[in-house]
């Protein structure tokens, strides 16, 4: 179909040395309500070298209970219910392809629809019912976001873009903001700090206790154990209530515990906000690609300790069953709309602030034709979040877990009206609603698990998110 809108670009560079995304951030959120900002510590890749911060939003699609809701930059408004929930990676698509953007001179992200979808998304891909459960963590299960400014942060060259999107339709221009690009490098040359404050207001608690989470583990085994599925990964919720800028959580947890993903999104009434080790998929031109992360221990805060601990990690009989599976669970999903499916990368290991993790790659190549939005659907939520096989082991989930899972095991990132696809898994996220910290995590269960063990890999996975609320409380 053609597109119904243009898009037409000014941009400006700037050298930002003196700059830091956060602190850009910090300047423009104030200004423009609905800002996000994604961010890398992984410098190995080009790919990986940039942050971006998009502001003034001005079209918006939200599919949610059912509901289809889409916004565009002329202010027309279309609402309809889905008639079959298969239809929704279509509509998506169809409403990327709404846009149309002129050939960019840039080899990084310059447009496009930033958002998420939330685990209990599923429902739109597979053939699975989620259970409406908690209402205190519901937001949209997806919602992206078309903007008017992107600032991209090149971090080998110390060097800004600044990129100002104009919409038109039928050749008509809408109108746009006077000055639009030199009021953002205004605010971008006066980024200031924050001064608003953070702190907790009450104790940390859980949607289920100690004896509970045992007895989901047990439940869980025995599923294995009778062939139900071979893995499975419940989780476990945690909240805790505050007050003030939970934006300096955020800049607490990018500090202790730096990762690929770095993420805050303004939902309105709710935000998101994580460190997250892992990719949802990459989808750039035909190749798409999986990075499984399965097999955890616990650092030691000691090098030697921790290189012989990574060592063990490899060694170990049930982590590595556990990996092994979930990459051929990525391969399968892969395959499902792509062909020379490999994996490129096998049980590497990776440090990370308070865990080590065993980490594989597995790519492929889309089939001529695909929908690229089909092969996220084909993979969601990621094998590492479910378990296998995955509607089993996600029906059982929906079964025993006590509340929605929301964004947690969901997805967030970046596509561009072509498709290209760049999300991360929500894992060591936040979700911040009514002045509420919602954090969660879960553990791979197989037959020979212990017990024990899987409830300690909760705590060591959320090590870094409680370490971050109590370091916001000093900043």
């Amino acid at each position: 179909m053609d597109a119904k809108y243009q898009i037409k670009t000014r941009s400006k560079r700037l050298l930002a040395d003196t700059l830091t995304p956060v602190s850009i951030f910090l300047r423009l959120r104030d200004q423009y309500p609905y800002s996000v900002i994604l961010e890398s510590a992984d410098y190995h890749a080009m790919q990986n070298s940039f942050s971006y911060i998009a502001c003034d939003p001005v079209a918006s699609i939200v599919i949610d209970n059912d509901v289809v809701t889409q916004t565009f930059p002329d202010g027309t408004v279309e609402k309809f219910p889905l008639e079959d929930r298969k239809q929704a990676v279509g509509i998506l698509n169809e409403f990327a392809s709404c846009f149309k953007a002129e050939e960019s001179e840039h080899n990084f992200i310059s447009n496009g629809l930033f958002g998420h979808m939330t685990y209990d998304s599923v429902e739109y891909f597979e053939d699975i019912e989620i259970q409406e459960k908690s209402e205190e963590n519901a937001i949209p299960q997806l919602l992206y976001r078309v903007y008017r400014y992107v600032i991209a942060v090149n971090h080998f060259k110390n060097e800004l873009h600044i990129l100002e999107h104009s919409y038109a339709k039928d050749g008509q221009a809408i109108k746009s903001p006077e000055n639009g690009l030199e009021t953002i490098e205004l605010f971008v040359n006066t980024p200031k700090l924050s001064h608003r404050s953070f702190k907790t207001v009450g104790d940390e608690v859980s949607n289920v206790t100690d004896d509970e989470m045992r007895n989901t583990i047990n439940t869980c085994i025995k599923h294995c154990l009778r062939g139900d599925v071979f893995q499975i990964v419940p989780s476990r919720r945690f909240s805790k209530p505050f007050e003030g800028d939970d934006f300096n959580v955020y800049r607490a947890l990018r500090s202790i515990n730096p990762s690929p993903y770095l993420f805050y999104f303004d939902g309105g009434d709710y935000h998101i906000f994580g460190s997250s080790p892992e990719k949802q998929i990459h989808i750039q031109g035909e190749m798409a690609e999986i990075h499984p992360i399965a097999g955890t221990f616990k650092r030691s805060g000691d090098d030697v300790r921790d290189a012989e601990l990574a060592k063990e990690l490899d060694a170990d009989p049930k982590e590595s069953a556990e990996h092994v599976m979930l990459v051929d669970l990525a391969r399968n999903d892969l395959s499902r709309s792509a062909e020379e499916v490999k994996v490129e990368v096998f049980k590497e290991v990776q440090f990370y602030s308070h865990v080590i993790h065993l980490v594989s790659k597995v790519t492929g190549k889309m089939i001529n034709g695909t929908n690229p939005l089909q092969l996220v659907a084909d993979t969601f939520p990621a094998g590492t979040l479910s378990g296998a096989p995955k509607h089993n082991a996600m029906t059982i989930i929906d079964r025993l877990e006590p509340t929605n899972r929301s964004i947690y095991g969901g997805a967030i990132g970046f596509m561009d009206f072509k498709g290209n696809f760049n999300h991360a898994i929500a894992i060591r996220t936040f979700l911040s609603k009514g002045n509420r910290l919602f954090y969660q995590a879960g553990m791979g269960v197989v037959a020979k698990s212990d017990v024990e063990k899987e409830m300690e890999e909760v705590g060591n996975k959320l090590g870094a998110l409680r370490a971050a609320i109590v370091e916001a409380e000093k900043l």
